[in-house]
């Protein structure tokens, strides 16, 4: 049994990011758990969105099979209002409890600023001589956030997982989350999520993969 943490800036990078991924390190048996960054607020969001979040976000774990989720409730698009060692610190805190050996990350040049931002937070809290367990640190990819970010480096993945089996639940985990599923050809529309699972399957000589950049692996 091996822990895995996904760190997710918003409800729903988990899914889009390493949704078959999850299904999978439950399948053998591994405890998977969640750091969701972020929440939305009044105004600039509705109390109807709002209200309705944890509940989407419920039946997405469910589906997926999260053993246990942390909010760290910071401010969803104002990452950059937070003190770097604040983020830094909250990060590590969840590191810490929960003791992960592999840890998903957002991609470090998304266009989203919050996931860069989480990237880097958690790059200082497990740099080397950090004291944690983690052996392994893997960067997904996020349907209409990986496309090319800062300085116009797109994603370009050197570990494929196949999600051949997965694929249907990682769908069924997206559907939970009513608010940000959208019309084709949108990234985000189901449509286009089995498409960039074919992508990346072709890619590696597989019927449906998720793709990620290996960061560290310590065996």
């Amino acid at each position: 049994m091996t822990k895995i943490l996904i760190l997710a800036p918003h409800p729903d990078d988990e899914v889009l990011g390493c949704g078959g991924a999850i299904v999978k390190h439950k399948k053998r048996g591994d405890k998977v758990y969640l750091c969701i960054v972020t929440r939305a607020y009044l105004p600039d969001w509705s109390e109807e969105y709002i209200n309705n979040r944890p509940k989407e976000i419920e039946k997405a774990n469910r589906i997926l099979g999260i053993k246990k989720t942390y909010f760290l409730d910071f401010p969803t698009a104002k990452l950059d209002t937070v003190p770097q060692k604040e983020l830094n610190d909250s990060i590590l805190k969840v590191i810490n409890e929960v003791r992960p050996k592999i840890i998903y990350l957002p991609y470090a040049r998304d266009i989203s600023k919050d996931h860069r931002l989480v990237f880097e937070s958690a790059m200082v809290a497990v740099r080397p001589n950090a004291g944690t367990c983690v052996k392994k640190i893997l960067s997904y990819e996020t349907s209409s956030e990986s496309e090319g970010g800062k300085n116009v480096k797109v994603f370009v993945p050197n570990v494929y997982e196949d999600i051949g089996e997965e694929l249907e639940t990682k769908i069924e985990a997206m559907k939970a989350y009513k608010s940000e599923v959208k019309e084709y050809p949108h990234p985000r529309s189901l449509e286009m999520i089995k498409i960039l699972a074919q992508k990346r399957g072709s890619e590696a000589g597989l019927r449906f993969a998720e793709s990620f950049i290996l960061i560290r692996e310590i065996k």
